[in-house]
């Protein structure tokens, strides 16, 4: 694959400081040298779970940037997530999504969980020995979370979880999964009706079934999980009971939607960069096919769209490190970052010809890979309508707002003796 720019581009500068910039040029060696031979691997056996590359990443504590240094994180923010799934995803995206998917839920253990909580799970995604997942898609109600069907009841001090979960990121990875469950009756609307539960994998009843390999995103691991009367203690409740859709919704804004958004980044960039090499060294003419101005005016079209996807996709998150109200910020660039890489791919694809089609081409995996940005944390319609909210200026909670607590989470546990 032809290389992305080994520097971030001075369009990025008022984003990024001296340490993203080192963060930037050790990720891109990081992917150099372990993700990019094992791309190719990934691609010939997407029958199997790629576990090599995650435990390299957990030995790096990048599962844990935005963990604080009290846990044992790197506490590194928003914006250093993002550089981390963006130039990863550059190599491959299936790579960032094992990266991002187990960033979610640790969100959500961040903003909900208790101190004790806290310093029961995450030093374990800090040291590498923990990835996590969050399962909330269901076979029948799909991403609907109104929709839930799995139910938690309580019996003594311990709930009992029956239900299925499905297209849940690092199914076969996760030493422990963030459940969202229906608490209440079906008549109980949906913002007081489901809880948060962490459940380990070894729990009796909980199995997790055959890996299948999707359209693309090769090598990473988006199964399904089923729960028959699992049981676990009321001190893996994650936040108050019936509080369960605002653990959903904060998390998929504030960690699922910019990680999406960076994945897409990758994709896109790593599509301009093929495209424009092939144009400049396929001859025509006496010249080179870069050389034409019918050309020259479709890969214009897609640089003009990697830019302002780039743009978004990092404004964004540098406004949630500031503590500023960014939530429909964050829905834009999960929404439009897709949305431009993927007409930047097909075009790549009708720019390529025939060699487009080929398996052993990496445009034929980018154009694949893209396809799994869309779906997850809200499709294009469900963005479209938050936005609209926006709009509208519509009374809704804004998450990003709440990150002023998050200096809370690097100190000391006040009530500790």
């Amino acid at each position: 694959m032809p290389a992305t720019p080994a520097t971030p581009p001075p369009a990025l500068s008022p984003y990024l400081t001296a340490r993203h910039e080192m963060l930037w040029d050790e990720v891109d060696t990081f992917a150099a040298e372990h993700i990019a031979p094992r791309a190719v691997r990934m691609e010939a056996a997407p029958g199997r779970v790629e576990r090599r590359v995650a435990h390299l990443m957990a030995a790096r504590s990048w599962f844990a940037v935005t963990i604080p240094a009290a846990f044992g994180g790197l506490g590194a923010g928003h914006v250093a997530k993002t550089i981390l799934i963006h130039r990863i995803a550059c190599v491959s995206a299936a790579a960032a999504a094992i990266l991002q998917a187990t960033l979610i839920p640790v969100g959500a253990l961040l903003h909900f969980a208790t101190h004790e909580q806290k310093d029961r799970w995450l030093p374990r995604v800090a040291d590498g020995s923990l990835l996590l997942s969050i399962a909330v898609t269901e076979p029948r109600a799909g991403g609907h979370i109104g929709g839930i069907e799995t139910t938690a009841e309580r019996a003594g001090n311990e709930w009992v979880i029956n239900g299925s979960k499905v297209h849940i990121g690092n199914s076969h990875l996760a030493g422990a999964h963030l459940v969202l469950a229906r608490t209440a009756k079906a008549d109980v609307r949906t913002s007081q009706a489901l809880t948060a539960f962490m459940v380990e994998s070894d729990r009796h009843g909980l199995s997790v079934s055959d890996h299948h390999p999707g359209l693309g995103l090769h090598g990473f691991s988006a199964g399904r999980l089923d729960l028959d009367h699992v049981r676990v203690p009321a001190d893996n409740v994650v936040g108050e009971i019936g509080q369960g859709l605002g653990v959903a919704q904060s998390s998929s804004i504030l960690y699922g939607r910019p990680n999406l958004a960076a994945v897409s980044l990758g994709i896109h960039e790593a599509v301009v960069a093929t495209t424009a090499a092939r144009l400049k060294a396929r001859s025509r003419y006496r010249g080179a096919l870069s050389d034409l101005p019918v050309l020259r005016d479709r890969i214009g079209d897609m640089e003009a769209r990697l830019r302002a996807g780039r743009i978004l996709a990092y404004q964004s998150v540098h406004l949630l490190d500031q503590g500023l109200s960014c939530d429909a910020d964050l829905i834009n660039a999960k929404y439009l970052g897709h949305k431009w890489a993927m007409t930047s791919a097909q075009d790549a694809m009708e720019l390529h010809g025939a060699h487009a089609l080929d398996l052993d081409y990496v445009l034929q995996r980018l154009w694949r890979d893209i396809q799994h940005t869309y779906p997850p944390a809200g499709t294009g319609e469900v963005q479209r309508i938050r936005l609209a909210d926006a709009a509208f200026d519509e009374d809704h909670i804004q998450w990003s707002e709440h990150l002023a607590a998050e200096t809370v989470w690097a100190q000391p546990d006040p009530t500790a003796a």
